[in-house]
């Protein structure tokens, strides 16, 4: 079968920037050297990256739409929290309702359209927030997973800086559908240098599926900014799973309250940590612009792959 241009759509969720195709109406395939070449084109102003996901639609049995969603280096995530706010709006638009199940790699995600109106300049009348049940916090030392037993992983033995004289010291860690480590300073998170130690923490050999770092400053009882090194990507404007890690790390260590505004480069969520243990998602979503992505973008090969 020939290979036919794609449609594509590219969408943020507070500065967390996604490609979206839908694979229910258009056949392709994915090699990784299809996700750079997609990443190249598409590079941002901003970030100088193409995008932080590839999200992919297909049909599912158990929920309204089924998420796929790639790093450019042809890794799969499990979750992410900016996307499903994305994807939950356009589901819930085509379908003409208020609320939609999406089904991801971490299992059934369920989204919300809120009364609230989104706050960054969307060129859309009215639109409004969403929220997502991110799925429960996993908070035991083999569910995130780390190479080694914690017993309290509110606060684990790892450290950034000299010997003796760590800059920071004990994160919080745990599993939202991916591996977070969120470590805690007094000053704002953009004077620790994650983009030079987030790698080396992303790689350590505590996480054997590797793990997105965070700093985060609690301002209030109900406030924090917190700056992120996404895995399989850098640093990144807003990655939702990570605040969701930040508010119920902060939560469990005493800093705040169960519900936390999460403050990020590109704007504020609101994360809420519910007695059942489900973590709820509330931010903003924008449709950036609508594309097309040539066919031959979708016929190239990676190196040593089968002709």
């Amino acid at each position: 079968m020939q290979q036919l241009d794609i449609p594509f759509l590219k969408m943020n969720g507070l500065g967390n920037d996604f490609v979206v195709l839908d694979a229910r109406k258009h056949s392709f395939e994915l090699s990784v050297a299809t996700l750079q070449a997609i990443a190249e084109q598409q590079v941002d102003a901003v970030t100088g990256r193409g995008y932080d996901q590839l999200i992919v639609l297909e049909n599912s049995e158990i929920a309204d739409v089924f998420m796929r969603i790639y790093n450019a280096d042809g890794s799969q995530v499990n979750a992410c929290g900016n996307a499903s706010r994305c994807i939950g709006a356009l589901t819930m638009q085509a379908l003409g309702k208020n609320e939609c199940s999406i089904e991801t790699n971490d299992g059934k995600k369920f989204a919300r359209f809120e009364d609230g109106l989104c706050s960054q300049d969307t060129h859309m009348d009215e639109q409004r927030l969403v929220t997502v049940n991110i799925g429960q916090a996993r908070l035991k030392w083999n569910e995130i997973p780390l190479s080694e037993e914690f017993h309290d992983t509110a606060g684990i033995e790892l450290e950034v800086g000299p010997l003796g004289a760590p800059v920071l010291h004990t994160p919080s860690v745990m599993n939202i559908g991916n591996p977070h480590v969120t470590f805690w300073g007094e000053k704002h998170p953009d004077e620790y240098g994650l983009e030079t130690f987030g790698p080396m923490i992303e790689n350590h050999p505590l996480f054997p599926e590797r793990v997105n770092v965070s700093v985060g400053q609690v301002l209030a009882n109900d406030k924090v900014i917190l700056r992120t090194w996404e895995r399989g990507v850098g640093m990144t404007r807003a990655c939702g799973t990570a605040a969701c890690a930040a508010a119920v790390s902060a939560h469990r260590r005493g800093f705040t309250g169960n519900k936390v505004t999460i403050c990020l480069p590109a704007g504020e969520i609101v994360i809420e940590w519910t007695k059942a243990n489900n973590v709820l998602m509330t931010g903003d979503w924008m449709l950036d612009f609508e594309g097309v992505l040539p066919a031959d973008i979708f016929l190239l090969q990676d190196v040593g792959a089968a002709e």
